[in-house]
């Protein structure tokens, strides 16, 4: 089946999963305070549905506009914004009738639920499928360093050993720290064997990411071509897959950041490219054209071990990886408020390219996860039409004592709607924009 599928799949399940499960969170606690829900819809049904049957007071319905879902609660001034309603007397059995602590549980049920959710899922993973984590003795060779990160010390092939004087316990996860994370200094271990604590300054992140390096670093590959594109300028000079590349027009080389940094300089000129062949070596000319690239590959899969986790290592571990998800979301947050970040905003289509091209049920599980950690926090934000947004009239009521007026909840509602609506067409925009100019 063709990879743009099985994404679509995948998300389409997914986020179908994901948004019932959150309307459950507000319908569950609406029906334990006797709130009257008058929908239950999983997509949106405007205009008509594919589906729907009324069983009790309430109808269930599947809508025709995958958009998110909802439930129609009683008494409620929401996305419906039924006025008519609003306009008759307060019964027992409305949203509006109940107390705000009421209001408030029922309101964060969904958020509630999808951060309950990613994180078991987290957890499941870890107790069902375990942990796979590369190896350090394959990160021997150390890491390539971003250009701006050179002026501060780090060189190719460093290594990592500490950040603030907390032993970093996986080196992967450096890019992490760099990006997202609020740090002084870090100890790292040069290729020549000494060790250094160097000073970075506090917008570091800030300053790689407009620099356009989202991964300031890259572990060492031995420069041995895995795949050759097939009448590339490589492919065309006689390289193969298993040629071990040992020089560039008399320059020794013997990782692929090395010969791709020469190619990169390159443009338009012949390069005399020396390989080790089982036990022979040879050389061919490449010429480099205005791209850039010349069609060769290195295997960049390192070493992996693998770790099972018993059910409390699973709980722990579930917990510690959801929080960090859930953090390292919030952090990224800074970027998207630059020029270059905002461009970077995407929508349905960034959500699929997240799932694997192939059906993969581990891959799937942590995306979902992931996804519904990201619709727990969105959600929560306070822009009215989001449940954060009624919270925070909610909370504005329980510490005043005295409702906000109900014409002002209507233009708030409005107003976020609004904004809602433009912020989905500018992300899924981009993500148009990006596939067929980019």
């Amino acid at each position: 089946m063709d990879p743009f599928y099985i994404k679509a799949i995948q998300l389409l399940l997914s986020l179908s999963l994901l948004i019932v499960l959150h309307e459950l969170g507000h319908f569950i606690p609406a029906k334990l305070f006797k709130t009257r829900v008058e929908k239950f819809y999983l997509f949106f049904d405007l205009k008509f549905s594919l589906f729907k049957k009324k069983i009790g007071e309430t109808v269930y319905g599947i809508g025709w506009l995958p958009l998110g879902g909802y439930v129609k609660i009683s008494g409620m001034i929401d996305e419906s914004m039924d006025k008519e309603q609003m306009a008759k007397p307060p019964q027992p059995w409305e949203f509006r009738s109940k107390p705000a602590w009421q209001r408030l549980i029922i309101m964060l049920g969904g958020v509630t639920v999808n951060i309950i959710l990613g994180f078991v899922i987290y957890m499941m993973i870890l107790l069902v499928f375990g942990r796979d984590y590369v190896k350090p003795e394959s990160l021997s060779n150390g890491f390539t360093v971003a250009e701006p990160l050179k002026a501060y010390g780090f060189e190719d092939g460093d290594n990592f050993l500490s950040v603030d004087g907390e032993a970093l316990e996986n080196p992967m996860n450096i890019n992490e720290v760099f990006m997202l994370r609020d740090f002084e200094k870090v100890e790292v271990q040069h290729a020549d064997g000494s060790i250094e604590v160097l000073q970075v300054p506090e917008d570091v992140g800030v300053e790689l990411f407009k620099a356009g390096y989202q991964i300031p670093f890259t572990p060492v590959f031995e420069a041995k071509l895995d795949s050759i594109v097939p009448e590339s300028p490589a492919g065309l000079a006689g390289l193969q897959p298993g040629d071990q590349v040992i020089g560039v027009d008399n320059q020794p080389i013997q990782f692929w950041h090395e010969l791709t940094s020469v190619v990169k300089n390159s443009v338009g000129q012949e390069l005399l490219i020396k390989y080790q062949r089982d036990n022979a070596i040879d050389s061919v000319e490449v010429s480099v054209p205005k791209e850039a690239v010349i069609g060769i590959y290195v295997d960049a899969n390192l070493e992996r071990g693998h770790r099972d986790y018993s059910f409390t290592e699973s709980l722990v571990g579930g917990f510690s990886f959801g929080m960090r998800q859930l953090t390292n979301y919030a952090a990224q947050f800074k970027y998207i408020f630059t020029e270059k970040g905002a461009s970077q905003v995407g929508g349905f289509g960034a959500i699929g390219g997240l799932f694997p091209d192939t059906w993969d049920w581990v891959s799937f599980w942590e995306t979902t996860a992931f996804i519904s950690i990201i619709l727990a926090f969105m959600n929560i934000l306070p822009i009215p039409a989001l449940d954060g947004g009624h919270v925070m009239f909610l909370l504005y009521e329980m510490v005043s004592g005295r409702k906000p007026n109900e014409k002002v909840m209507e233009y708030a509602q409005m107003i976020g709607f609004f904004i809602i609506i433009a912020l989905v067409l500018y992300a899924n925009g981009n993500d148009v924009y990006r596939y067929f100019f980019e």
